[in-house]
């Protein structure tokens, strides 16, 4: 039986999933970001454990179809830029890479995502790109001109000004006072 968790975005939540999931003693076929699959089907009492087990440690158990595609596309794009997965081709843009990766039209998808968060999928990918920059510059990882390249930028010049335009400062600005916050990767975009 597949479930869909909402906030599942980093390796420690799907360690955190699967104690939790060991404890209540269900098996679990697979593990991703996002989703579990169980070996044996559950009923609902085991069900309601389940949930309130996934709420105390942060989570939420998503039974909304719309709502669990909009989590997907959001690990997704999540694992693309955060984690740097590799699976979506350089050559291949995101909104065809979703496409491919969740078997409906993009149209839908952008318009689904619109109405369930209240940004765009291009807005919500900028965030993440934004706040992969943020982590990269407070640990002074890589160059600006490597960043750009890692996260598909025409040129510094672009990820630069989308920086800016994001955070209000510049790339170097914030690299000198590292004031700005980051977030957590479920807050990352959300304006719901």
């Amino acid at each position: 039986m597949k479930l869909y968790i909402k906030n599942m975005v980093c390796d420690r939540c799907k360690r955190v999933v699967k104690e939790e999931f060991d404890k209540l003693g269900v098996p679990l076929a697979h593990l991703a970001l996002g989703n579990v699959d169980t070996v044996n089907d559950i009923d609902l009492q085991k069900l309601d454990e389940i949930r309130r087990m996934l709420e105390v440690n942060g989570f939420e158990l998503i039974d909304d179809k719309r709502a669990a595609l909009v989590e997907n596309i959001k690990t997704l794009i999540i694992e693309e830029i955060q984690y740097l997965k590799g699976n979506k081709p350089d050559a291949v843009n995101f909104s065809d890479y979703l496409s491919k990766k969740t078997g409906y039209d993009y149209s839908y998808l952008s318009n689904l995502f619109s109405s369930e968060t209240g940004q765009t999928i291009e807005h919500y990918i900028i965030a993440q790109k934004i706040e992969k920059v943020k982590e990269w510059l407070s640990y002074n990882e890589l160059s600006l001109s490597e960043m750009a390249w890692r996260l598909s930028y025409s040129s510094t010049a672009h990820l630069s000004n989308q920086f800016k335009k994001v955070t209000g400062m510049t790339p170097g600005e914030f690299k000198k006072t590292n004031i700005l916050p980051r977030q957590t990767l479920d807050k990352v975009g959300s304006s719901k």
